[in-house]
């Protein structure tokens, strides 16, 4: 049971390191740092934070999903005890 904890503890605390790790890389996907280039010599100035923002966005939350799964599972397989 103790290694049950540790290892959720663990996966939670993965899951909010590798969703802050975009935030310091601001990265983009392949096919969108393609569409914004291609996008950006048609109409000359084109903004990518919006873009950027909006990635990172739909990459946080299946992590946030993840921990809050990880944790209401831990409680409740505490409070059967």
């Amino acid at each position: 049971m103790k290694k049950t904890a540790i290892f959720g503890l663990f996966a939670v605390c993965l899951s909010v390191l590798l969703s802050l790790a975009p935030l310091a890389a601001r990265a983009q996907c392949s096919m969108c740092k393609t569409q914004v280039e291609s996008a950006r010599t048609e109409k000359g100035s084109y903004d990518t934070a919006g873009l950027n923002s909006g990635i990172l966005y739909l990459m946080t939350v299946p992590y946030v999903l993840m921990g809050a799964v990880g944790y209401f599972w831990y409680r409740h397989t505490h409070q059967k005890k």
